[in-house]
């Protein structure tokens, strides 16, 4: 596993704690502290970009959840389970929101991948749906 990839899996497994325990801000810094210390050994540059995926979702919550609403109109966002939520999240941060230099097609399959490995049997399927529709819709604004 890529560092990058073990990066997003924290974010993930992060943001999957604080979305089930009702999305606790307080928390969140002890939540991502733990699970960098617990999972992320080995990781260097890797724990600034999780921090940042981290930090960039809660930052854009507000702008990426009626993203996500958009693209997924038979899925009201609370029953889209918790993983495939986040993972969309992360998704729609680093394709609008945050730069991060990667390509928007590896960000869509990375998070493709993060929903086959976490996700149910569908999720890989789901994700790459609702992120394929927001990226042809953003090559044909760009």
């Amino acid at each position: 596993m890529s560092n990058r990839h073990l990066a997003r899996s924290i974010a993930l497994q992060t943001l999957f704690e604080w979305d089930f325990r009702g999305q606790p801000t307080a928390a969140l810094p002890a939540i991502l502290e733990h699970n960098l210390t617990e999972f992320g050994a080995g990781l260097n540059q890797e724990k600034y970009f999780t921090k940042e995926l981290v930090n960039g979702v809660i930052t854009n919550l507000a702008k990426i959840d009626p993203i996500i609403v958009k693209y997924a109109p038979e899925w009201p966002l609370n029953q889209i389970t918790i993983v495939d939520r986040n993972i969309l999240r992360i998704g729609i941060l680093e394709l609008q929101y945050q730069p991060t230099g990667v390509p928007p097609k590896v960000a869509i399959n990375e998070a493709i991948e993060l929903g086959k490995t976490y996700g149910g049997p569908a999720s890989g399927k789901f994700i790459n749906g609702v992120l394929g529709a927001m990226y042809k819709e953003m090559e044909k604004t760009n």
